[in-house]
């Protein structure tokens, strides 16, 4: 026998239980939170051998594409969009890998700057090249449904304070 779609199994309790109005939402909700849980499981099936978590290899990325490499310890922060303590510490643990080095600024000596080292623009072009391929290439659903979905989505970050363009 087929198991049930959990979800969906929800929803219909959602609703014997008087619910309708939500259900739609909360099928929703859930569903975000279940492919999220899938896709970072690919992602960090990917980055494990290069011994990064999504959030160290965000930091190398944004590090990366920048035209110094370096950027303020608090600009981080605003940048991914995370409090600033996880992004201490997601640079203590790059710093200890080799791949950034935090530095006072010249102009501002109270400025911490976090810095790519070679390591660490290595080591996030290789990963970037395996996360394009195994996953953001193939996200699983067709690319005209990649944009409708993005937009949607927009829409919800839009309506929660995020600034969407």
């Amino acid at each position: 026998m087929p198991e049930l779609d959990p979800i969906r199994e929800a929803r219909r309790q959602w609703v014997s239980h008087g619910w309708d109005e939500a259900a739609p939402g909360m099928e929703m909700v859930t569903s975000l939170v279940r492919v999220h849980q899938l896709l970072m499981e690919r992602i960090d099936a990917v980055l494990r051998p290069h011994e990064l978590t999504f959030a160290r290899y965000e930091i190398l990325r944004l590090l990366a594409f920048t035209r110094t490499g370096a950027v303020p310890m608090t600009r981080l922060g605003s940048l991914l969009q995370v409090h600033p303590t996880s992004v201490t510490s997601a640079v203590d643990r790059l710093e200890k890998q080799g791949f950034v080095r935090r530095s006072r600024g010249e102009a501002d000596r109270r400025v911490v700057l976090c810095t790519i080292t070679d390591a660490g623009r290595a080591v996030v072009e290789e990963a970037t090249h395996e996360l394009n391929k195994v996953v953001f290439a193939a996200p699983g659903i067709e690319d005209g449904d990649v944009t409708d979905l993005t937009a949607l989505l927009g829409r919800i970050r839009a309506d929660h304070g995020d600034r969407v363009d």
